[in-house]
């Protein structure tokens, strides 16, 4: 007689757009699924359930009595998996009610923005495999429990042994987990990809229409080019995640609309509906990510010794708009502000 396989057992640290697609795809595939997070999404979760679409034409529903739902995590004890998917800021906090409830040698996947989360709750959880991941695509929550993945990509992880009895039900739920060696190279990449997320909020627009406006992607070129060189200073090497390395990316953006339609299309690839977190934290009244995005670049320009005053400005107009302030720039006034930011601070004929 065949064992029984009993389902993995998760916890999703922070059951919001991307917490509340990954842990409802899982549950679609067989995991025993229990969501932590703000009430609101919670009652929401638990009177519509979950339905899950993307891009691609897919459509999954996950029943509200199909999964658990809590504000705090009560029984962490069970976990075999916890992904932890809150916002970078919020980290510790969260990850804090997890410790000394928390059985030792858990895995816990970090699925977060920005560079070090995983070093944060390796502190305060010593005794689990804490791995760095990636989720490489975005998605939009709609009413009544939609959740929807408006751009290509999947979840990349930092390999280890312990990730494969979960294999399988990433693999079912249409989220296989692609594996590396050293995950930071892709983190850096991605982070580069994720600097678009401030102008995105800023503009006020969907992600492919900012994306088809030359003006707002040489925002982006600035804002990457600057990353770039004070990677290349700091001996940063950031993984090719698009058709051409990062450095011809940056160039690309900058040509008319026209050639950059037919030449990277993929990069337009991305439904009318999708916008980045950042313009939804900005809608939401929610502090955003803009310190561990921008943030991450001024603080390694910092520390090798180079001038990020396009990344700097970037911060102050998201801190502003956090405030109140506009977020309905056009792309020559963005334009004009980072260009006017890079002016004043760098010398004449310095880059």
């Amino acid at each position: 007689m065949s064992e029984v396989v009993a389902p993995a057992r998760v916890l999703v640290l922070g059951a919001g757009s991307i917490g509340s697609f990954v842990g409802g795809k899982l549950a679609a595939a067989g995991a025993d699924v229990t969501f932590v997070g703000r009430q609101r999404v919670l009652d929401e979760i638990s009177a519509s359930g979950l339905r899950l679409t993307d891009l691609d034409g897919g459509d999954v529903t996950v029943a509200g009595d199909a999964v658990r739902v809590s504000t705090t995590p009560e029984d962490v004890g069970s976990a075999d998996l916890v992904l932890v998917t809150v916002k970078s800021a919020a980290t510790a906090a969260a990850v804090r009610d997890l410790d000394g409830k928390i059985r030792p040698g858990t895995l816990v996947l970090s699925l977060q923005n920005g560079i070090g989360n995983d070093a944060v709750i390796r502190e305060i959880l010593p005794t689990c495999v804490v791995l760095a991941g990636m989720v490489m695509f975005n998605v939009v929550h709609q009413p009544d429990g939609r959740f929807h993945r408006g751009t290509e990509g999947g979840l990349a992880v930092q390999d280890d042994p312990a990730l494969a009895q979960f294999t399988d039900v990433f693999a079912r739920a249409g989220l296989a987990l692609r594996r590396y060696p050293d995950l930071l190279p892709v983190q850096w990449a991605k982070l580069l990809l994720n600097l678009n997320n401030p102008i995105n909020a800023l503009s006020g627009r969907p992600l492919r229409e900012e994306l088809s406006d030359r003006d707002f992607r040489r925002c982006l070129a600035l804002t990457q080019r600057e990353a770039l060189a004070a990677m290349h200073r700091a001996r940063i090497r950031p993984a090719r995640l698009t058709p051409l390395p990062p450095e011809w990316m940056a160039r690309l953006l900058t040509v008319p609309d026209g050639i950059f339609r037919r030449v990277a299309a993929s990069v337009l690839a991305i439904d009318p509906e999708a916008r980045s977190s950042m313009a939804d934290d900005l809608e939401l009244g929610r502090k955003t990510e803009i310190s561990w995005l921008c943030g991450e670049i001024v603080s390694l320009g910092a520390m090798v010794g180079l001038p990020t005053p396009v990344n700097q400005r970037l911060i102050e107009l998201i801190v502003a708009a956090e405030h109140g302030d506009r977020r309905d720039w056009t792309g020559p006034e963005l334009l004009e502000q980072l260009r006017s930011a890079d002016r004043f601070e760098r010398p004449a004929g310095s880059r």
